[in-house]
């Protein structure tokens, strides 16, 4: 595993943004305190401040989340959308959305949030052909990164933004050693040659790359 950056200025990052309020700090505590195995597949308050904040630049109005998990994400994303904005939320585990369930209320988001619980890519492909997606956000299983960034592509408006979280792998995408590894990088590789995108990759906590597509 390689320190994208050094563990301090992490820390001097997540206290230089705007700070969480009460619903995110309880939700990311509760997380770690119920699903201590699974706590560190929620985003860190930065990348939910540059969630919030990509998805106000763009004026999204609707938006894709695939991977929920206990919803600190989906509230960051929810939070940026324009008046009337939604929200599609795709995810497999009742439980950890159970979670999520309860802070969207708590946020007063429910009725911006739709959860789907079924395998993402079928919802995906359920989705009309066409391209209606202001901004996606994926967050869920290594292996189907490519699959993902194909059903949503075609579905994403011309301006529109993707964002694809874990795109560094602690540093093993100069090095694939498995098959989530080797997903993610040969992911990268064919975005940057993808002429229907703009893309740029960031050394946000495990690297974050950004797609929009060219209109």
């Amino acid at each position: 595993m390689a320190d994208i950056i050094d563990p301090a200025v992490g820390d001097y990052l997540l206290t230089h943004c705007t700070p969480a309020d009460d619903v995110l700090r309880d939700l990311a505590a509760e997380t770690w305190a119920k699903l201590p195995g699974a706590a560190g597949m929620q985003v860190s308050h930065d990348e939910g401040a540059l969630l919030t904040m990509l998805v106000r630049l763009t004026g999204a109005e609707y938006a894709v989340e695939v991977g929920t998990f206990t919803g600190y994400s989906s509230i960051c994303i929810a939070r940026g959308l324009r008046p009337g904005g939604r929200l599609l939320a795709c995810d497999v585990s009742d439980e950890w959305t159970a979670m999520a369930r309860d802070y969207w209320q708590r946020a007063g988001l429910t009725d911006r949030i739709e959860l789907r619980i079924a395998p993402a890519l079928d919802t995906l492909r359920a989705l009309p052909a066409e391209p209606l997606i202001d901004f996606a956000f994926v967050d869920a299983d290594k292996t189907g990164y490519p699959d993902y960034y194909d059903a949503l592509v075609p579905r994403l408006r011309p301006g529109g933004l993707m964002v694809f979280d874990n795109v560094l792998r602690d540093g093993r995408v100069l090095d694939p050693r498995d098959e989530s590894d080797r997903a993610v990088a040969g992911l990268n590789d064919r975005i940057v040659t993808d002429e229907r995108v703009d893309s740029v990759m960031l050394p946000v906590r495990d690297g974050v790359t950004l797609i929009r597509k060219r209109g």
